[in-house]
């Protein structure tokens, strides 16, 4: 991923709050004829480190065996996988004038390493719940899965686990960097103003990294 040293943010806090908070991520490997990609919910396997420099973490995922991308993979093949925080149009009229032009701000997350398929049916049993757990009790609302093992049993031989041990970290924070100080607090003010809601997860992130002007910024309802 190219990463302008202006969009650049090496602070491991924000890599590990992208991919804590947006696990969803696109799994990406080399094919026979194009590049493979499949959208999974890859986390932070149990028992690593939850601070700290991502190189030498392990990540857990998890595809269908029937998806043709599972019958592709191999134990100890590269593999990338991309996290994407949020993102906004940004429209030219919070720039005091013109010229100008549209842009977009988001923030992404790439983690680079090898995979290691998980072996045997308990073992991907022990990822599937896992990973159920954990986004249980980041986004969901208590569910408890104990009544559902034997059902998770039951569907487990149609998924395929994977670890993988991250080698590299790409991360592009997008945020108006280039803009003047009251340009991107116009910016942040715009998404805090989306009645949709859509631009205040955005807002947050560029205020928590420092983009906007403090005095007098707003409460964003988010």
């Amino acid at each position: 991923m190219f990463v302008p040293s202006h969009y650049r943010i090496e602070d491991e806090v924000w890599h590990r709050r992208i991919i804590d908070g947006h696990p969803l991520a696109t799994f990406t490997t080399n094919g026979e004829h194009a590049p493979l990609a499949t959208r999974l919910p890859a986390l932070v396997a149990p028992g690593e480190p939850e601070s700290g420099p991502l190189p030498g973490t392990e990540l857990v995922g998890h595809l269908n065996r029937a998806n043709p991308h599972w019958k592709a993979l191999e134990d100890g093949m590269h593999a990338r996988l991309m996290f994407d925080g949020p993102g906004g149009f940004v429209t030219p009229a919070v720039y005091p004038g013109d010229p100008a032009a549209p842009t977009w701000n988001f923030a992404a997350v790439h983690v680079c390493g090898r995979i290691r398929l998980v072996d045997g049916l308990e073992e991907t049993l022990d990822v599937v719940r896992w990973t159920a757990a954990r986004l249980e009790g980041r986004f969901g609302a208590g569910w408890d899965q104990t009544a559902s093992v034997a059902y998770f049993r039951r569907i487990v031989p149609a998924v395929g686990a994977f670890r993988m041990t991250i080698d590299s970290v790409e991360a592009l924070f997008k945020l108006s960097q280039e803009q003047p100080p009251s340009v991107r607090e116009s910016v942040i003010r715009r998404y805090e103003a989306d009645a949709t809601g859509t631009g205040w997860p955005l807002a947050r992130l560029m205020r928590e990294t420092g983009m906007g002007q403090a005095e007098g910024s707003p409460a964003c309802p988010c």
